[in-house]
Order: C-alpha cells, then sequence, then structure tokens
C-alpha cells in the first residue's frame, strides 16, 4: 500500500477516514518533493539525473517522479504529435526519448496547461517506467516504481500457536510464526518450513513481483490453487521472511490462536501497474545495480 493506491488515505478504497466537518473531494492529488536524488538510464545512457523530483501521488495509481527540464539531457526529448487530457491536470504533451540511435515514442509526458493549483508541476517531466531502462537512487537501481515513502513493513515474531488444515491434512503447525505488518494491510503470516509439511506444498507456474519484498513464488495446496506463496530470496529489508511460506486464509483455514483468520475486504493484492512483467534478472536484488 502507498499514499493513494490499494487502501492508502488518498485510494479510492481507503480503508481509513479524514475526521473532517464538510466532504471532501472524490480524488485528491498530491505532490511532494521527493528529497532523494534520483537518475533515468536509457539506451545505455544517463538521460536524467536529479535532486530536485516531485513526486505525484494520484488516485488508484502508483507514485510518478517527476523531473525539472533542467536536469533532462536536452537531446533525449523529442515533441510529439500525440497529446492527451488529464482528468485533473489538463491538456498533456507526448515526447519520444531518443539516446543515439534508440527511440522510443510517446515514453515521456508533460502537463502543458495546469491548473493554477498544480503549479508544483510545471516545467517537469515525467518518464514512462516500463520504457526506460531503469531508474536510479543514487547508485541503486529501483524497480517496479518510485519509492513510496508512505509504504512501511515491520516483521515481528509472534510464539502464538498457528495451525494450516486443508481438508482434512494439518498443513503447517507452529508455535513460532513471524508478523509481517504492512501498509495498510491486515498481517500475514509467515511459517518456518520445519513447521509446514512440504509434502502438501506443489509449487505452482508464475511469479509476482513486489518492490518493497522481491520475487514471490506460490504452491497448490490440494485443490486450492496458488494457497501458499514465499519469498525464497525476499529483499534484504524484509530478510527475515526469505524462504518462509505464507498461507491464504480464503483458500486454506488458517488458525490463529484458534480462532480462524478470513481475507479481509480490499486485502487482494492488485496485479496492476509497472511491478509487473519485469524479468527474473530485473528483479533479483542481487541484480539491482
Amino acid at each position: 500500500m502507498g499514499l493513494s493506491w490499494q487502501q492508502g488515505p488518498l485510494a479510492p478504497g481507503a480503508i481509513g477516514r479524514f475526521l473532517v466537518r464538510d466532504p471532501l473531494p472524490e480524488r485528491m492529488l498530491f505532490t511532494e518533493p521527493l528529497r532523494r536524488r534520483m537518475r533515468v538510464r536509457f539506451a545505455g545512457d544517463w538521460i536524467a539525473d536529479s535532486e530536485d523530483v516531485v513526486l505525484l501521488h494520484e488516485p488508484g495509481l502508483y507514485p510518478v517522479a517527476y523531473f525539472p527540464l533542467n536536469d533532462i539531457t536536452t537531446s533525449a526529448l523529442e515533441p510529439g504529435e500525440h497529446a492527451t487530457q488529464h482528468r485533473d491536470l489538463g491538456a498533456t504533451s507526448w515526447y519520444t526519448v531518443r539516446a543515439r540511435e534508440h527511440s522510443r515514442p510517446r515514453a515521456a509526458w508533460q502537463h502543458t496547461d495546469l491548473p493554477r493549483y498544480a503549479g508544483e508541476l510545471r516545467g517537469r517531466v515525467a518518464f514512462a517506467w516500463r520504457a526506460m531502462d531503469a531508474f536510479y537512487e543514487e547508485d541503486e537501481r529501483i524497480v517496479g516504481h518510485a519509492a513510496d515513502g508512505y509504504h512501511r513493513i515491520d516483521i515481528r515474531q509472534s510464539s502464538r500457536h498457528l495451525v494450516v488444515r486443508h481438508q482434512d491434512r494439518v498443513v503447517a503447525d507452529t508455535t513460532r510464526p513471524l508478523a509481517l505488518y504492512e501498509s495498510g494491510f491486515a498481517p500475514r503470516w509467515y511459517v518456518p518450513r520445519i513447521d509446514v509439511d512440504e509434502a502438501a506444498l506443489v509449487p505452482a507456474k508464475g511469479q509476482t513481483f513486489c518492490p518493497y519484498k522481491g520475487l514471490c513464488s506460490y504452491y497448490n495446496v490440494g485443490d486450492a490453487r496458488r494457497a501458499a506463496w514465499s519469498y525464497e530470496d525476499a529483499y534484504t529489508e524484509v530478510r527475515r521472511v526469505s524462504g518462509l511460506i505464507s498461507f491464504e486464509p480464503d483458500k486454506v483455514e488458517v488458525r490463529l490462536g484458534g480462532n480462524r483468520l478470513r481475507l479481509e475486504p480490499g486485502q487482494a493484492v492488485v496485479p496492476h501497474g509497472p511491478d509487473r512483467d519485469l524479468t527474473p534478472d530485473e528483479a533479483d536484488p542481487g541484480r539491482r545495480s
């Protein structure tokens, strides 16, 4: 979750509410300085390098980085004929991005007729994430999308008794689960493999990618498809859950302290946006740089 997507406070499915007298607008956009150096690489060249990036948080979307024109290589942007109308920010012009003999049409955009209240984006350009080779903060590659400062993950050791069953089979039984608390989501519980009946897990095809945890693999449990998952090589920041197994409480029976867990409304991860379709090499934390 972030400020404006999934169940964040500015997202359409927000789980909290602002304690204000009058109703807020249905859509609220938020900009803020990133306060980190960000660079963009295209066709092997650095085409943008800035310490003055502004993030736009738009309802239902991942944050987008906007670079000042002065921090973009002049020859990298070629105005195109394509134009669109943003529902909140007005007329939008699109650029072809060039580096030497390489080009990518409609790979960057600029809002050219901004309303007065959106002046922070004036004179700035955003790059389509998947159209570029890579984005970096300092010398480390950022994969998936611009980092959302409002997304937080905490992991806590627990001694509560967690039991997972499917039909008549006990799939996991532990008194040492890890609770993973991720902004805006109900806790996810991870079980050490030694406390899992691994014979019950059948690897499922397909992986997904989380910009904060890494590459995720899935397992079928009997006829329950993709009922369990694991980050086999989780990013350093969440290394404690590497190789552990978590289970979907809407697909198998998960009891914590005797109480059955249920998947809370809105908890399903939305598989949209630029955090999908990465190759394993791109998503591998050991190859970020």
